[in-house]
């Protein structure tokens, strides 16, 4: 079994961290036993957030009566120590317990300080000193951001975006990690779902020990797939990196990760999230799925964009989000007429 230590917090884990953003979209029940077969099965780190709807309620149930067997990090918006506080008491309510492992300030726009305007370090400071969490970490992704909660010394883990597209300067921040002895929790280790093959997707990852995926899991066979990498860990061939290569020149450019920052604010109701992708998720699975009326109505959502410039301005990857989706929807109106992309 491959293990990960994150950092000076001492936490080691299984190489297979479990995003638990997913169960959202599945039943309590369903949810429970995908929690408990991964970690019947070797998963010990479980990750969560106040943002995720009543993900924290199901893995609390999941887990009630085993939770000083394993590690459980989540997540808080707030933007003032008042906020904090009702966050975490509403968190620990939750997950049925009376501390986090690691409680991360979620996507913060600035790097909470002890003495800030916010109260946001101060808070959490005086939560670690009570017991209520273990350590603290934050999460990023803004590159100037997450550079600056690494030199500051403050933080126990960061989690950032990272997979085999990443770019050099991402890479810089997973060194900047290990040197510092800050542990490095790596989402969207698939990229919203445009990276396919999950093999070379932990092959990637293998290659820095440093590095904790989490892997969004909703279904069965996926995690399967995941399971199955704890005895036999793929490893980074001359082919798994031809393949690689060959992904990077496709989806090389700009294009959403579907990260869901610029929602649900949108004035038009327009799911960013799924329409500024389309064209890569036409390309790299089944289009039918896609094409269903129901698909069509929320595409053709994006004629009624006002280009009121809010999704740009809260873009992490500075992307150009109406003239994105307006390329999206008029690739879709191609596939929808029998033309291939």
């Amino acid at each position: 079994m491959v293990t990960v230590t994150l950092g000076k917090t001492g936490i080691t884990v299984n190489k297979n961290g479990f995003g638990a953003l997913p169960i959202q979209r599945i039943s309590k029940e369903d949810a429970a036993c995908l929690l408990r077969k991964a970690y019947d099965n070797g998963i010990n780190f479980f990750d969560t957030a106040r943002a995720y709807s009543d993900s924290e309620e199901k893995v609390g149930y999941a887990f009630k009566g085993i939770r000083d067997q394993l590690y459980i990090s989540t997540k808080t918006g707030a933007s003032d120590a008042e906020g904090f506080w009702n966050d975490l008491h509403t968190s620990l309510k939750n997950l049925q317990t009376d501390y986090v492992d690691i409680l991360q300030f979620h996507n913060p726009a600035f790097c909470p300080r002890p003495g800030d305007e916010s109260g946001l370090y101060d808070a959490i400071l005086k939560a670690k000193e009570q017991g209520k969490v273990r350590h603290i970490g934050i999460t990023n992704h803004r590159l100037h951001v997450a550079k600056e909660a690494i030199e500051s010394g403050l933080y126990e883990t960061m989690q950032f975006p990272f997979c085999y597209l990443a770019t050099e300067k991402d890479i810089e921040i997973v060194e900047a990690c290990k040197k510092q002895n800050m542990g490095f929790i790596a989402m969207k280790a698939l990229s919203g779902g445009l990276i396919t093959n999950s093999a070379a997707a932990y092959a990637f990852e293998a290659q820095y020990d440093n590095v904790l995926p989490i892997w969004g899991v909703q279904k069965e066979k996926e995690l399967d797939e995941f399971l199955s990498y704890i005895d036999n860990p793929p490893a980074m061939t001359d082919e798994m990196a031809a393949y690689i290569e060959k992904e990077k020149k496709e989806l090389a450019g700009s294009f959403c990760r579907g990260c869901g920052y610029c929602m649900p604010t949108c004035p038009a109701h327009i799911n960013i999230a799924d329409c500024a992708r389309m064209s890569l998720l036409l390309r790299r699975s089944p289009s039918a799925g896609h094409l269903t009326p129901e698909g069509q109505a929320m595409m053709a959502k994006i004629d009624d964009c006002l280009h009121c410039g809010a999704c740009m301005k809260k873009c992490p990857y500075g992307l150009n989000t109406p003239e994105l989706l307006a390329e999206n929807y008029k690739d879709y109106k191609e596939v929808l007429a029998g033309k291939p992309l």
